[in-house]
């Protein structure tokens, strides 16, 4: 509950201080390629490439062209693999943990300038909506790792992922004429994915979050 405080807190304060001014919101489109991984989950571990698409706003804070909270919905794909350079032809090097959620990110975001053409940065929390879970592949040694299998000998170790999971984002990007941007933002999550797996890897009672770079590019409609 107080990982959730952070970000809650910072958009809060966003809006309690600063002017927003809803009726000049813009609207957008955005997709992009996202590199995914989950700390302390499984073993073997490795990256996921997999894509992000959305809609966005863009909604002025203040009186100057400079600063605008950002709301996203989003298909975002996350998750990881067991591709793990060390484990490579071994079991579960083969593995797919995919994750796929309806995803919400809301942004603080400040142009460096009031130039119709600058760089900007981002930052807020992200919140996420399980609304798709598969895994391929999950090794011999540790079936229970598919979210389908349960182990009459560990009834309450799972693979299955949260419904829901929270973390904290930043990026930075370039804007064309406040109409076309690429952005790069890095998600840190703050929840626990896989609440079954707790002692996964063996020996270890490590929270494990998910963590996600992307780079999308966006289309601001005028």
């Amino acid at each position: 509950m107080k990982k959730i405080l952070l970000p809650s807190a910072l958009l809060l304060s966003v809006m309690s201080f600063a002017q927003i001014d809803f009726s000049s919101t813009r609207f957008g489109v955005s997709a992009g390629g996202n590199l995914s991984a989950v700390k302390n989950a499984h073993n073997p571990s490795g990256r996921r490439l997999t894509a992000q698409a959305g809609f966005l706003a863009l909604i002025p804070v203040g009186s100057t062209n400079q600063f605008f909270l950002q709301p996203e919905i989003q298909y975002f794909g996350a998750g990881e693999t067991g591709k793990d350079k060390d484990f490579k032809g071994k079991d579960g090097y083969d593995a797919v943990y995919a994750n796929n959620y309806l995803s919400v990110p809301i942004s603080f975001k400040a142009y460096f300038s009031e130039a119709e053409s600058e760089f900007f940065g981002l930052i807020g929390p992200r919140f996420n909506f399980l609304i798709d879970q598969r895994t391929k592949n999950a090794p011999v040694s540790r079936p229970y790792y598919d979210p389908d299998v349960t182990l009459t000998s560990l009834p309450n170790v799972n693979g299955k992922a949260n419904s829901f999971n929270f973390g904290i984002g930043f990026g930075v990007g370039y804007s064309y004429k406040r109409q076309l941007e690429i952005a790069a933002r890095y998600d840190f999550g703050l929840s626990n994915t896989y609440p079954g797996l707790d002692y996964e890897p063996q020996g270890t009672t490590k929270n494990k979050s998910e963590q996600v770079l992307s780079v999308s590019l966006s289309y601001i409609f005028r």
